[in-house]
């Protein structure tokens, strides 16, 4: 039986996004296969989700975008980190890290 798609927890877009974006300028379909294929299809980012994601980073100066051709000749918007992004990564890697610890010790046998 395959396990369930993930549902996100509030702010985990935002810094897979950001994190995506540290392998190069994308486009938003791009961003959404590319943490479909490095989470082996856990994580499948909807529409819904992505580009508002996008946009709200795009008004917090987290990334930049700016019109091109896509792989298949399509028009596209690719979005990359600024320098500011780059900091806010690293401030929720930080964050994370120390979540996913402590979420780890609460699923540990006692």
């Amino acid at each position: 039986m395959a396990a369930p798609n993930l549902d996100l927890l509030q702010g985990t877009l935002d810094v897979l996004i950001l994190k995506t974006l540290t392998w190069g300028p994308m486009h938003g379909y791009a961003v959404a296969g590319a943490i479909r294929e490095r989470t082996d299809d856990v994580i499948l980012v909807e529409e819904g989700a992505l580009y508002p994601a996008l946009h709200r980073l795009e008004r917090r100066g987290w990334v930049e975008s700016e019109w091109g051709l896509s792989e298949n000749n399509r028009k596209a918007k690719y979005y990359q980190l600024t320098a500011e992004g780059r900091r806010q990564l690293r401030a929720q890697l930080s964050a994370w890290t120390r979540y996913v610890e402590a979420v780890g010790k609460v699923l540990q046998p006692a």
